[in-house]
Formats: structure tokens, C-alpha cells, sequence
């Protein structure tokens, strides 16, 4: 009779011992009575998000344009100008009216030549390039995070993850007494 008490205490000792040592687990600092296990994967869902892509790029048109030319003569034509009319205003008059003559011939004569050369310039139609920096942003989904379904020892669960686990799944087990 002793032999079975003592075989009864041994055995409830080993009893009690397994259930004070509660769960290992594979995570060092852990809380007490957590593990880590697997799960199986049973679906992953993904979940879209409209986000804006910024697409920026350079648009140019060619333009029909109309310029002037200049031949850069608006100062010959007024020297020019000014030496006909002061010949001109030399063959008017005698002594100090032949002189003031010359001097407002050469002046009306350079004004002239000058109004002549300026008015000289030609108009060639051509083509100039206009650029400007055009933002066609667009709208896209993209996947911002996954719906999971998964199995541990006959339960479902489901959680939002923001990777895709695969057909497997680490889970978190912990036990604590029910209240």
C-alpha cells in the first residue's frame, strides 16, 4: 500500500511540475506561458488603396511666329542720310545761309535716312519651340495590406497583416487562466 502512495505522489508531482512550467517559447524575453507555432494559411486577401502617382514631364509645341529682321543699317542710312542733305543744303543760299542750310539739311537728311533704314526691316514667318512641364497624375491601387484567414489546432482566425504569410503563418499561443 505504501508503494502505491508513494507511486500516486510520484506521478501527481510530475503532473504538477508540467503544468507550473507553462509554455517554452522560442522568443527570448517573452512573457510567461507564450509560444510561437504554425498556423495554416487558408486565404490571403488583399486590400487596395487609391494613391496618386505624380508623372511630371516636359510637353512642347512648335509655334508659328512672324519676326522682323533687322539688317542693323539704321546707322548708315543716317549717315548717309545726313551727308545728302547736307549737299543738298549746300547748293542753298550764299555765306551764312549756305551754312545754316547744310546743317538743317544734314539734319532733316539724317532723320529721313534713319526713318528709311528702320522702316527697311522684312518679316520672316518661322517656328519657335514653347515647353512647359505637364502633371498628368493618375490614380492606382495598390496593395496597402492583406486580409488573412488561417487555422491553429481546429479554430479560424482571421487578421490584417501587412505582408502575404504564405501558406503558413507564425502565431503567438498564450495562456492565462480564465476569470
Amino acid at each position: 500500500m505504501k508503494l502505491m502512495v508513494a507511486a500516486a505522489l510520484l506521478l501527481a508531482g510530475t503532473q504538477v511540475g508540467a503544468q507550473d512550467r507553462g509554455y517554452a517559447s522560442d522568443e527570448p524575453g517573452s512573457a510567461d506561458n507564450v509560444k510561437v507555432a504554425w498556423a495554416d494559411v487558408l486565404r490571403v486577401d488583399p486590400i487596395y488603396d487609391q494613391v496618386r502617382v505624380s508623372d511630371p514631364h516636359e510637353v512642347c509645341d512648335e509655334v508659328p511666329v512672324e519676326r522682323r529682321v533687322d539688317d542693323g543699317n539704321r546707322a548708315a542710312g543716317t549717315v548717309l542720310g545726313a551727308i545728302v542733305g547736307g549737299v543738298l543744303g549746300s547748293t542753298v543760299g550764299k555765306g551764312d545761309g549756305r551754312r545754316a542750310a547744310t546743317v538743317a539739311g544734314a539734319v532733316v537728311g539724317g532723320a529721313v535716312g534713319n526713318n528709311v533704314a528702320r522702316g527697311d526691316g522684312r518679316y520672316v514667318d518661322g517656328v519657335e519651340r514653347h515647353c512647359r512641364v505637364v502633371d498628368d497624375g493618375a490614380r492606382e491601387s495598390r496593395i496597402v495590406a492583406y486580409d488573412v484567414q488561417y487555422r491553429y489546432r481546429g479554430d479560424v482566425y482571421m487578421s490584417r497583416l501587412n505582408y502575404d504569410p504564405g501558406d503558413r503563418l507564425r502565431v503567438r499561443v498564450s495562456v492565462a487562466p480564465a476569470e
